[in-house]
């Protein structure tokens, strides 16, 4: 519900602000006064799009703020998934810069305005022009009977299920797109495998072999350079091993002569256990080394296999070649594998084909078992409306699966005696269209449960009791949701629990607009302007007064 509503710097108002009663308000002033601005303002808390050109004074930012009690509306879980904090107020507030930044807040918040324009899908139902072309919309007449049908559960579970249904029938379509392109490479993936199969690369095995062939090729120079180092440091009487022996003799002399020196013999000692090492090592190595011309043209063999094949791919290791024939081993499975697959999405998307159809038949059978309550009701509001030969009718056909279901629906609709009810596209005229208008929300009310409802001229092309009538039925709505009817009718005005005037003030070198709440007297002055015009006699100010006690 609103509590309060103000509004600076937008349009022809510089500052306005009003609290409505939380029953019905009405809202009346001369054609142009800025009244129709003040929806666009809330049209704005609602998430509306906002344009600079809307700014009063072009240096000041526009701000809309509402206040909105929203403790009993079931939305802690909204907030929740919004990550905002729920509080019993909810404060709403637009900004809009000079530079034309608009900014929105939940609670002081910043939010996205799509989030905004959804807490307001649960805070206001604003009726407008917009409301009277959208009826004719097929969508919006199918929403309608969701909600006098309460059929959210069973939209939810269809929607899913369409949905589910579109995935499998994208993964199909991809599958089979996908395999037709596998089929194409299939014997090019096939023979490029058994190429790389054939070798039985193993990781690391470049290096080796590397390292391999370089011994090979110079294995003749590598085993006659040994035996000359193993000749210089093992020679019986010249060796390098047999200087050294003797040189530690007089080291380990000299540690016995001062203990000074026995740091040079540990130092010493270590170099000639390397040394020995080293000899010892290098005499493995000739063992091991053998001059093998053929294992040489093998493992060049094998290199340039592996080089080529790298030289082919574009790649730079073993490695990277082993990674290619997973690759290729695994598209070549998908190949041989693609007619089993392919049945498995096949089926996937059958079931879930079946599923949606089955749960958008229990939504079309609920749908279509509401046309009669729906009609007869609607009807029968039409009738009090004072179009008594009003007849409605509800026309169904099956379509292909959509979002919104399997069914096309038509509120057909007549006025007059003997005439058969056509769509409203066709036949309503202005003053039918709002009293159809009207009855809808006065059914939709309970059904949405929206906290407020705001009428814009809804009794456009009504008048006399049909008017009377028509403010009766808002009283009602008025009993369990907060109400707001912008009228010019004074048998509507007269019927609020609060009247709200706007009115243009100018005083000052540039028009602007203002409201005001009027008091008892004001109220009747003002009905008796809107029956009689801006002079009215004893008789309209008897005949507002008259109004103002019923």
């Amino acid at each position: 519900m609103l509590q309060s509503l103000s509004i600076s710097n937008y349009a022809l108002i510089e500052e306005l602000e009003m609290s409505p009663s939380p029953s019905l308000s009405m809202i009346t002033g001369e054609t142009g006064a800025g009244k129709s601005i003040m929806l666009g303002a809330v049209g704005l808390l609602l998430g509306n799009r906002a344009d600079t050109k809307a700014l009063s004074d072009p240096e000041k930012k526009c701000v809309v703020e509402g206040y909105f009690a929203i403790g009993n509306y079931g939305l802690e879980e909204f907030f929740k998934q919004e990550d905002l904090d729920f509080e019993a107020e909810c404060i709403i507030r637009r900004e809009i810069s000079p530079s034309g930044k608009s900014r929105a807040f939940i609670n002081d918040t910043p939010v996205r305005l799509e989030t905004l324009k959804e807490l307001g899908k649960y805070l206001m139902d604003v009726h407008s022009q917009h409301d009277t072309l959208m009826l004719a919309d097929g969508l919006y007449q199918l929403g309608l009977i969701d909600a006098f049908c309460h059929s959210k559960l069973e939209k939810e579970g269809y929607q899913n299920a369409y949905r589910q249904f579109n995935a499998a029938k994208k993964n199909l379509e991809k599958s089979l797109q996908e395999a037709q392109e596998l089929k194409k490479e299939a014997d090019f993936n096939k023979f490029q495998l058994e190429e790389l199969s054939l070798l039985q690369l193993q990781g690391g095995e470049q290096q080796e072999l590397e390292n391999e062939q370089e011994i090979l090729e110079n294995a003749e120079e590598i085993k006659t350079k040994i035996q000359e180092v193993l000749s210089q440091l093992e020679d019986e009487q010249f060796g390098a091993l047999r200087i050294l022996s003797l040189a530690s003799q007089g080291i380990q002399q000299l540690g016995r002569l001062a203990h000074k020196f026995t740091s040079y013999n540990e130092r010493f000692q270590s170099v000639l256990i390397e040394l020995k090492d080293i000899a010892s090592s290098l005499a493995d190595e000739d063992g091991s080394i053998e001059v093998d011309f053929e294992k040489l043209e093998t493992v060049r063999e094998r290199l340039s296999k592996i080089y080529h094949l790298q030289q082919k791919h574009g790649k730079d290791s073993v490695e990277e070649l082993m990674q290619l024939e997973q690759e290729l081993a695994s598209k070549v499975f998908q190949v041989e594998n693609l007619d089993e697959a392919i049945e498995k999405l096949q089926n996937t998307k059958m079931e879930a084909e079946k599923e949606m159809l089955s749960k958008g038949k229990a939504l079309s059978e609920k749908r279509k078992s509401t046309f009669t309550a729906f009609s007869k009701e609607l009807q029968s509001l039409l009738q009090q409306l004072g179009m008594e030969n009003a007849k409605i009718e509800m026309s169904h056909q099956s379509i292909p699966p959509s979002l919104h279901g399997l069914d096309q629906v038509d509120i057909l609709f007549s006025a007059n005696k003997g005439v058969n009810p056509q769509a409203l596209r066709q036949v309503a005229s202005g003053g039918e269209f709002s009293r159809l208008i009207f009855a809808i929300k006065f059914i939709m009310a309970d059904k949405m449960a929206l906290p407020t409802l705001i009428f814009d001229e809804i009794d456009t092309g009504v008048s006399g009791e049909i008017a009377l009538q028509m403010v009766r039925m808002m009283q009602e709505i008025a009993k369990k949701h907060q109400v707001i009817c912008i009228s010019h009718l004074a048998q509507v005005a007269a019927k609020g629990d609060q009247h709200y005037f706007v009115f243009k003030d100018n005083s000052r070198d540039k028009t602007i607009s203002k409201i005001k709440l009027l008091s008892r007297e004001e109220r009747i002055t003002e009905i008796a302007k809107m029956i009689a015009g801006a002079n009215p006699s004893a008789s309209a100010f008897e005949s507002a007064k008259e109004l103002l006690k019923h």
